[in-house]
């Protein structure tokens, strides 16, 4: 049976209630069909979930009573950040609807020196909207219930002196294995990954992270898109040190 699952802020939670905004609220009558007597279920974006019995359903919002609170886990242990530099198209897109999907819990999109896209043409207020709503329909069909942080464009450069360690660069220009990588990490609570675009990273980059104690990863001697890279390195992280071994 599938299961219907929608967002609410702590300020729409009561003790025995739930009411839905009007986004959510439209999808849940207009959209999915569903009315009074039908079970739900509300995720509140910072762990929590609850199943649901519909009360009401008006035009702007619906209103829930709380059958019981879920106590499984769905989260990773591994706090993750994938820091991806950004690409043209759509598939920036894709990168933040998968690794929504695996778990990552922040998105960094990177400017770097060998991408031709800038601050100044990516309305950097309309795409944040965009890939927070993507991560957002993504976190309901795969689950989990912590929203994923989703910072705005900095250059890569400036990550490298606002992360703290450990961080991992993948580059073609060589480095360690992950297996390597992950013999020297033992199990980190956290972890940075860093994804340059399809030019990769310019000797200045490889520079601030080399001095920044940045470890270097190579996925192997092909050479992988951008986007595969992003999800082939967040798929393995979680595999070494997360919740998919």
């Amino acid at each position: 049976m599938q299961r219907h699952r929608f967002h609410a802020l702590q300020s729409q939670i009561s003790e025995s209630q739930i009411a839905l905004n009007a986004d959510e609220a439209h999808h849940l009558s207009r959209v999915l069909r569903l009315g009074v007597g039908d079970n739900v279920f509300v995720f509140d974006g910072e762990g929590a979930e609850w199943e649901c019995e519909i009360l009401a359903v008006g035009k702007r919002e619906a209103t829930l009573s709380i059958i019981r609170k879920l106590s499984d886990s769905v989260e990773s242990p591994l706090r993750l950040t994938l820091a991806q530099a950004l690409v043209k198209g759509d598939k920036f897109d894709w990168v933040v609807q998968k690794a929504t999907e695996l778990g990552v819990t922040r998105i960094v999109p990177l400017l770097t020196d060998h991408s031709d896209i800038r601050r100044a043409e990516e309305r950097t207020e309309q795409k944040l909207e965009r890939w927070r709503r993507i991560s957002l329909e993504a976190l309901k069909q795969c689950g989990r219930r912590r929203l994923v942080e989703i910072t705005e464009p900095i250059r890569f450069v400036q990550f490298c002196e606002s992360s703290s360690a450990p961080n991992l660069i993948f580059s073609e220009r060589g480095g360690k294995s992950l297996n390597e990588i992950a013999a020297e990490l033992k199990q980190p609570t956290q972890l940075s990954v860093c994804i340059a675009s399809e030019g990769g990273w310019s000797d200045t980059e490889l520079q601030a992270a080399e001095a920044h104690n940045f470890l270097a990863v190579h996925l192997g001697q092909r050479i992988l898109r951008t986007e595969t890279a992003a999800i082939t390195a967040v798929a393995l992280a979680q595999h070494l040190f997360g919740d998919l071994r």
